[in-house]
């Protein structure tokens, strides 16, 4: 990109005719347009150390935005932990609830197979007295049975 700057007498051949640029004149300035400011402000004069007198307003320099400092995390960073957290907290709520539902599922199996060995038992017992016999009706010792015509007298 380093090239020499152009020379005439070095690229013009003798006997050419050679155009060379010539820049425009500048174009003629707007004339300025005075406008009031808001204020008045006060006008100060300063003498240079040569005699010459410069006159202007005083201008305040732009003052830059205070520094915000930034913070030693971002928020970012903050808001995908709190996402990660939340998540594992719903994760961690949804095994408890279905350790929940399977331990109340055995509980209540539990209960009706207990309701059921009791409720036999004292069928059982209702049906069967101590000894192993048949309870219910009468129970009599017959002696001597005597059978006529299909009918019982004892």
């Amino acid at each position: 990109m380093n090239q020499p700057a152009y020379h005439p007498a070095r690229y013009d051949a003798p006997g050419e005719e050679v155009h060379h640029p010539v820049p425009l004149a500048p174009a003629p300035a707007a004339p300025p347009v005075l406008v009031q400011p808001g204020g008045i402000p006060s006008v100060a004069s300063v003498v240079l150390p040569d005699g010459r007198v410069v006159t202007g307003y005083a201008v305040t320099p732009a003052q830059p935005e205070p520094f915000a400092p930034k913070p030693p995390v971002s928020r970012v960073a903050v808001n995908i932990a709190l996402g990660g957290v939340g998540f594992a907290a719903v994760c961690g709520g949804l095994f408890l609830l279905t350790a929940f539902v399977a331990a109340l599922t055995a509980f209540i199996t539990q209960l009706i197979t207990l309701a059921a060995v009791i409720f036999g038992g004292w069928v059982l017992v209702l049906i069967f007295d101590a000894r192993g016999h048949r309870a219910g009706g009468m129970t009599f010792n017959i002696r001597k049975a005597v059978f006529k015509r299909n009918r019982f007298y004892g």
